[in-house]
């Protein structure tokens, strides 16, 4: 079922030249990991020297009495395009200021609210996520977005190296198709459940005041960002225990453990964390649902099979070219459905590296089959 054990992996790329294609065939060569972890990097990278924008972090606050402010259709407001600066960071560069948001009417413009902005790059500035524009503003491509977006080279270096060491695994495991949909799927779990314990946030403080703090809820502002591969690598360190949960590891390159030991303590500490309110309690609870969706989707495969479909056409491995009685599951008329569970219960105990030449023609049949 491994990707580099298929024929089309397996062939050697045609000589450059051949059809003028050589370095179009290397590139198609590379993994679906590989090409998460370049993108990750490239877009931290070029993302700093791209022109930063000005986004707003929170509701206009009004500079009016309430019951004026209440009148008010908020959709007819229109911000002033300066910022009054209120911030900058060590290098002397604005980072946080406000807008004056103004009423037009037929005697000219009246101030009546303020919003606060904060700089970002442009990049981070259209592809973050938060429960304001993902949700409230059904910017979906938001939960796409955010997943190629670091704050910090530390942030970027820890999720690419939990990529490197464990996304080759799980991609050999599902082939590069499915396992990019994985992925896909654990970071917008990720966001989903970040974006469900914020509004369950909002609602109690709307409900019940700001002095009610219910654990696990998140009560930062809808508008707060979120950003990071850290769900979907949340996702894939729960696959790799299931795949292999044997397998020993250095942590922090020091501490021998066991892989399964340490997916389910990283994940019983972000709980905790998020339990107790801790410093980054929105990017644990990003952290749990990709973990959950991981821990789903590695044991049931089969479902990461339609998330392309919509491609149609453009994608010949969608349901558009698939036979209407295909199956995308192994199917009990197979013969097969038993030395399947057989073989991944031996995967779950001793790791990929325990199959036999003829399991893994198995599973490298039965994933044709899906």
């Amino acid at each position: 079922m491994g990707i580099y054990e298929r024929d089309y992996i397996r062939r050697p790329p045609p000589q450059r030249g051949a059809y003028g294609r050589g370095g179009l065939s290397a590139l198609r060569m590379l993994s679906v990991n590989t090409w998460l972890i370049a993108i990750c990097v490239g877009v931290f990278v070029v993302d700093p020297m791209l022109p930063p924008q000005w986004v707003s972090m929170s509701p206009p606050e009004p500079t009016i009495p309430e019951l004026e402010w209440a009148a008010i259709d908020q959709s007819l407001l229109v911000p002033d395009e300066q910022v009054t600066e209120t911030a900058t960071d060590q290098f002397g560069k604005p980072v946080l200021g406000y807008k004056v948001l103004y009423l037009e009417t037929s005697h000219g413009r009246t101030p009546v609210a303020r919003q606060d902005v904060r700089s970002m790059p442009l990049l981070q500035a259209y592809l973050h996520f938060s429960t304001q524009r993902g949700f409230l503003d059904i910017e979906f491509w938001r939960l796409i977005g955010f997943q190629f977006l670091h704050a910090s080279f530390m942030h970027l270096l820890f999720n690419m190296i939990g990529l490197y060491f464990f996304g080759s695994m799980v991609e050999r495991y599902l082939g590069g198709k499915r396992y990019l949909a994985f992925y896909l799927l654990c970071g917008i779990f990720g966001a989903l459940m970040y974006c469900l314990l914020n509004v369950g946030g909002w609602i109690t403080t709307m409900m019940a005041g700001s002095n009610i703090q219910v654990p696990g809820l998140l009560f930062n502002s809808p508008s707060t960002p979120l950003i990071g591969a850290s769900a979907g690598v949340f996702g894939v360190i729960m696959a790799g225990a299931f795949l292999a949960p044997n397998t020993k590891i250095l942590f922090m390159f020091v501490l021998p453990m066991r892989l399964a030991t340490f997916a389910y303590a990283v994940v019983a500490l972000a709980l905790i964390s998020l339990l107790t309110s801790g410093h980054n309690a929105g990017g644990e609870a990003g952290h749990l649902g990709g973990a959950i969706a991981g821990f789903y989707f590695i044991r049931h495969p089969h479902h990461l099979h339609g998330f392309f479909d919509f491609l149609g056409r453009i994608d010949p491995t969608s349901h558009h070219y698939r036979g209407k009685g295909r199956r995308f599951a192994v199917g009990a008329a197979s013969g097969v459905p038993s030395n399947i569970d057989r073989i991944l219960d031996k995967i779950s105990e001793r790791g990929l590296h325990s199959l036999t030449d003829k399991e893994k023609r198995i599973l490298r049949e039965a994933s044709k089959r899906d």
